[in-house]
């Protein structure tokens, strides 16, 4: 069926002048040197069926963590040498845009950022989780930049997903990063966290007692640490954090491996990465890169994956060698760390080598979850799915067609 005249104007319009899933901020432009362009999405209209496969996956946490894990060893994020440490002394590497796949659910959509999905991503290490959301109707909605786009379903749908894995995983601390696209009330995230059965877990900070350490959070049973950007902090629901109260971040529009640096990015309020941190703000470092298409269109770079999400401390643009220089330069190690397809490289690596964990445990490896062991879609998945000239040729098309 040829898109309506209506619809192609929307998809158009979005594919020349709508953010692309900034990691956070609806208002906030990137001061990355390395592009001017805005990023967009070039995909199909798709509707994902993210609460049928998430909650397939969570399932099946327990046995898979105890079946990798050492029942006898008690850890704290996978890993016992965790437990001591306070919340802002870990390095948590996190999926960057975790519900928007690049799988068979989008038929392989060049829009998706991740080969899995949230609750894989919590199975293979990961530990923040970052979704952007758009109001759709009055319902929360995943959707990456606009519905039309790429629609990943409700985020309480998600929240659902996630809560699961975590009744399932008691000793795991979890944080989600919110890109609250169309400035929803607090009330409105905090009304999904409710009915999602999440919000028990959720942790409030209680003033300038610092954070506390994992084995504390786990203890007392607040064991999620929820961001969301562009919210007013509501006393109804003081675990929603508005998130540049608590964090800052280095640019996120990158287009070539040298592109990536330590300087600060958001919030505009802070001059520099040394005042943030005197502030107290956590550091979160984006690295993530994009290919530029042309006339303002930006997909996610998949040909350079394999460097992008190394562990390799010298390499051009490897995650290792970015957070090893942030470390250099901040004097602190990347609290957080945001990749695209987190099970390349893999990126969880580097993050053992900030945390300095040499033996995790309670891990399962990401390509081992992979839906009926469909080794040959792996290289469909790192190809372009649906063919980027193609896509956007479609469009033009069906306006002349409509």
């Amino acid at each position: 069926m040829i898109p309506s005249l209506g619809t192609c104007m929307t998809t158009l319009a979005a594919l020349a002048s709508a953010a692309y899933a900034s990691p956070q901020g609806f208002n906030h432009g990137s001061a990355a040197a390395t592009t001017t362009a805005t990023s967009v999405v070039a995909a199909t209209s798709i509707t994902t069926g993210s609460v049928a496969t998430e909650s397939v996956a969570a399932t099946s946490v327990s046995t898979a963590a105890a079946a990798s894990g050492s029942a006898s060893v008690t850890a704290c994020n996978n890993s016992p040498d965790l437990c001591g440490r306070s919340y802002g002394n870990i390095t948590h590497m996190g999926a960057h845009d975790s519900s928007f796949l690049r799988d068979a659910s989008t038929s392989n959509s060049v829009a998706g950022n991740q080969y899995f999905n949230a609750t894989v991503a919590l199975d293979a290490g990961i530990r923040l989780l970052q979704v952007q959301v758009h109001d759709q109707n009055g319902t929360i909605e995943m959707c990456h930049t606009t519905c039309v786009l790429l629609d990943a379903g409700p985020l309480q749908d998600w929240l659902v997903n996630v809560r699961f894995w975590m009744d399932n995983n008691p000793n795991e601390v979890v944080t989600l990063l919110i890109v609250n696209s169309d400035g929803q009330d607090t009330a409105e995230f905090g009304a999904a966290f409710e009915a999602s059965g999440i919000s028990k877990y959720g942790f409030t900070p209680s003033g300038s007692d610092g954070w506390p350490t994992l084995q504390a959070m786990i203890a007392a049973d607040t064991r999620l640490v929820t961001f969301i950007a562009s919210i007013t902090a509501s006393s109804a629901y003081p675990y929603l954090l508005s998130e540049f109260d608590y964090v800052f971040e280095t640019a996120y529009e990158v287009t070539s491996l040298s592109g990536f640096n330590c300087s600060i990015d958001r919030p505009k309020s802070q001059a520099s990465a040394a005042s943030a941190l005197s502030a107290g703000l956590l550091p979160l470092m984006n690295h993530f890169a994009y290919t530029d298409l042309g006339s303002s269109i930006m997909i996610p770079n998949v040909a350079d994956i394999a460097t992008t999400n190394s562990p390799s401390t010298s390499a051009t643009g490897a995650l290792g060698r970015h957070a090893q220089a942030c470390l250099a330069e901040w004097g602190l190690k990347p609290t957080f760390v945001l990749v695209d397809f987190f099970s390349e490289g893999p990126s969880i690596d580097t993050a053992d080598l900030m945390n300095g964990v040499a033996n995790p445990v309670g891990r399962r490896n990401s390509t081992a979850a992979e839906s009926d062991a469909d080794a040959p879609g792996n290289e469909a998945r790192r190809a372009a799915g649906v063919g980027t000239g193609a896509l956007v040729a479609f469009f033009a098309a069906a306006l002349v067609l409509a």
